[in-house]
């Protein structure tokens, strides 16, 4: 039983059956494309949602420090690079992780990358689709057409908003009015969402709030997909340069409104903010090792892919380094939680014409990486189903489109419903986690290829290093650092010491009775009040950490809620725990084995950003890979052709 569910496909078969057009890979592929072209492919797909919406809300929690995750983040996406052209360069066919995987570790292991890269091509289009739609709706509120008496096109919020968002709005926009603070005074998307629940027709006690504009595009370009329209590499090449050009004039007007005092305090979050960010700056990554699909269609796939890859992520990072701080020289970065942040700073300084060629632009922008996404997946699942893992409906090839129909049809429904009702936050956190999940397991692949015996190697391999003396050395470093450096906050993470609830956290769990009470304790507070209404949460937020502490202290609310401790706090470092367990066991092999040190870090930065996603994020990731596993030993045990081969002899 063991070994059927890692029984591994052979290098040499997969090869084979690709160069004949049949087997797992179909029709021979044209060799067309160079370097130029995958680095424009690699840039295509990156930047997208990433650069017109994420980068928002990573800068509002860790201000311009989040250049800094940006840097981190591409370091790390480039040790994946390495580990995923060499994969290319050994099995330079379609396929990705998926078949990279089947190689290294075998089918289960196969079937949970195949399965996890739903999240990154599936769920990460919700992603792309709900800031479209923030996109779209700012666009359409921007036409004004005097002549036909346009004044803006504006969508009721109801209608804009996917349903979680516009919950938690109207729950957080509630807390804080009991607290004291007035409607004008709270943040423009509390108002919004709480505005979209109220507003939204009911049905029996149910809220109808659905982000439309995001389904619509979801069946407009499934719809595009499943008739069989396929980007040329020109239309890639030229959708690259209109996003460049777009992206050279923002920077090119917006450094001339930059004002250096923006940027102090430089982490006004400090470390914990940067990280905080961690999915969201991922996300704006994502897209790059989309490139690996294309090994059957590359000149020459063992120079090019790496040097296509790293070109891209360089290139980005320059551009995402630079629109951080643009953007947060223009605005205070806490203002910048928004899902259209360019069209926003432009709008704020009053440069109505630069917000609308931004909307129009990420329009176009944000659909094209849509498209290129939504036709991803599908294959994905055609080729899981060529291996006898999924259902033959999955392969199935329409007679006039050339398109893998029934696929297509089932992505479209995969994202589209979730759209309705899935916020920005958890669909952005879930793609990521499901993407970093692949980076480890094929940085992981090339370590494990690395000395078996009889593995036909390609052309490039990625530079060796022996780690064996300077992974160690890192890991003692980076310890007595943390006790050095850092000793508080390491001794509190270790003893798990008791922490203090955030302000508005703990406003938000208050009932109306303990709001009145803290508002009591508040007039009884020695520090001056300002203004006559007392504002609870704006007061404790205004608080020094000294002042925050003494007052939480002397309180009469009950302790467990001011305080996080016991199980409660130790749940959300057991994804940390985890990553420094592992830490461990692979230095213990690269002291035994002399691993390669660059899949090594690539393995470790990796597995370290999931770690900073937090356990909620992990126990979704969880429980979408058990009803993956279901799926797997319901069908794909059963039916793998792979399987079939063995058992025939």
């Amino acid at each position: 039983m063991f070994d059927k569910l890692f029984r591994k496909k052979s290098i040499s078969k997969i090869l084979e059956d690709a160069a004949k057009g049949y087997g797992d890979h179909g029709d021979s592929l044209h060799k067309t494309l160079g370097v130029r072209d995958l680095t424009a492919f690699g840039i295509a797909a990156i930047i997208g949602a990433g650069i017109f919406s994420t980068i928002g809300k990573a800068s509002a929690d860790g201000g311009p420090a989040v250049i800094f995750l940006f840097i981190f983040t591409a370091i790390a996406c480039s040790f994946a690079a390495f580990a995923y052209a060499e994969f290319a360069s050994m099995v330079p066919v379609s396929g990705s992780a998926y078949t990279y995987s089947y190689v290294a570790f075998g089918e289960l292991v196969a079937w949970i990358i195949g399965w996890s890269l739903i999240m990154e091509y599936g769920i990460g289009n919700i992603t792309v689709a709900i800031s479209w739609s923030d996109y779209f709706t700012g666009l359409l509120s921007s036409i004004r057409i005097p002549a036909l008496g346009i004044d803006g096109i504006n969508i009721p919020d109801w209608a804009t908003m996917d349903y979680l968002t516009a919950f938690n709005g109207h729950a957080h926009a509630d807390a804080l009015l009991n607290a004291g603070k007035s409607m004008a005074n709270l943040d423009d998307a509390t108002r919004i969402a709480n505005n979209a629940w109220v507003s939204a027709p009911t049905i029996g006690g149910f809220h109808l709030v659905a982000d439309l504009p995001a389904l619509g595009i979801i069946i407009f370009i499934t719809w595009l997909v499943y008739r069989g329209m396929k980007e040329s590499r020109n239309a890639s090449n030229a959708m690259v340069v209109v996003k460049l050009a777009v992206i050279l004039l923002v920077l090119a007007v917006g450094v001339f409104y930059v004002d250096t005092k923006n940027w102090n305090p430089f982490a006004p979050n400090g470390v914990s903010g940067v990280l905080k960010g961690v999915s969201a700056v991922f996300f704006a990554y994502i897209g790059f090792d989309a490139i690996s699909t294309t090994a059957e269609e590359c000149k020459n796939p063992q120079r090019d892919l790496p040097r296509g890859m790293m070109w891209a992520i360089i290139i980005c990072t320059i551009l995402y380094v630079a629109i951080a701080l643009v953007l947060t020289g223009i605005v205070k970065s806490d203002t910048l939680a928004v899902g259209d942040p360019l069209a926003f700073v432009f709008d704020q300084i009053d440069l109505k014409l630069m917000s609308g060629i931004i909307a129009v632009s990420a329009v176009f922008a944000m659909a094209s990486v849509l498209l290129v996404f939504q036709m991803g997946q599908p294959r994905i699942w055609m080729s899981m189903s060529r291996d006898g893992l999924l259902p033959k409906k999955f392969s199935k090839i329409h007679p006039k489109y050339k398109t893998p129909s029934f696929a297509t049809i089932v992505v479209g429904f995969v994202v589209a419903v979730p759209s309705l009702f899935m916020n920005l936050t958890i669909v952005t956190d879930l793609c990521s986690i499901g993407t970093l999940f692949a980076f480890v397991l094929v940085c992981a692949g090339v370590l494990v290829l690395q000395n078996r015996p009889g593995v036909q190697r390609g052309k490039f391999k990625i530079p060796y290093v022996n780690s064996k003396f300077i992974i160690p050395l890192v890991f003692i470093a980076v310890i007595v650092v943390c006790f050095v450096k850092f000793k508080t906050e390491t001794t509190d993470f270790i003893t798990n010491k008791t922490k203090i609830i955030e302000p508005t956290t703990f406003i938000k769990s208050l009932s109306d009775q303990e709001i009145a009470t803290v508002k009591g304790e508040i007039s009884a507070s020695p520090v001056v009040l300002q203004g006559k209404q007392i504002d609870a949460e704006a007061y404790l937020t205004n608080l020094t950490p000294a002042q925050y502490e003494d007052f939480m202290n002397k309180s009469s609310i009950e302790t467990d809620k001011k305080f996080e401790g016991g199980w409660s706090l130790f749940k959300h470092k057991i994804p940390m725990w985890i990553f420094l367990i592992i830490c461990l066991v692979i230095t213990y092999y690269c002291v035994t084995k002399n691993l390669s040190l660059i899949p090594v870090l690539g393995l470790l930065s990796c597995l370290y950003m999931m770690c900073e996603l937090g356990i909620s994020n992990w126990i979704g990731f969880g429980i979408w890979l058990v009803i993956g596993l279901v799926v797997y030993f319901a069908y794909g045990y059963k039916h793998s052709k792979l399987g079939q081969q063995i058992a025939e002899g």
